[in-house]
């Protein structure tokens, strides 16, 4: 599949990218090469092979759910001017 010009405009265009117009070429030339290699690859016979998920076949190691810190708030709090209630207290800011 060959990438033309006007398309890397395009795709820079959906992107909001913006690249500069001496290297739209490059960019042609560097996509049509990596499409390439996906029709190359899509080309592969994988019947029999069973997809995986993770390269290795490995579990994540999970750590306990557990509480590790208590409940600081008082003390927190001592460092804020404003405190109503237990919550701090902050300028509006949106009218």
């Amino acid at each position: 599949m060959s990438i033309q010009s006007e398309d890397v405009l395009k795709i820079a265009h959906l992107a909001r990218l913006g690249i500069d117009e001496d290297q739209v070429a490059s960019y042609a030339s560097d996509l049509s090469k990596i499409m390439g290699m996906v029709e190359q690859m899509n080309q592969t016979d994988t019947t029999g092979i069973e997809p995986m998920a993770h390269p290795l076949d490995q579990m994540q190691r999970l750590r306990s759910d557990r509480v590790t810190e208590g409940n600081e708030r008082e003390l927190l709090q001592q460092n804020s001017a404003h405190v109503e209630d237990g919550l701090f207290l902050v300028p509006r800011v949106i009218d």
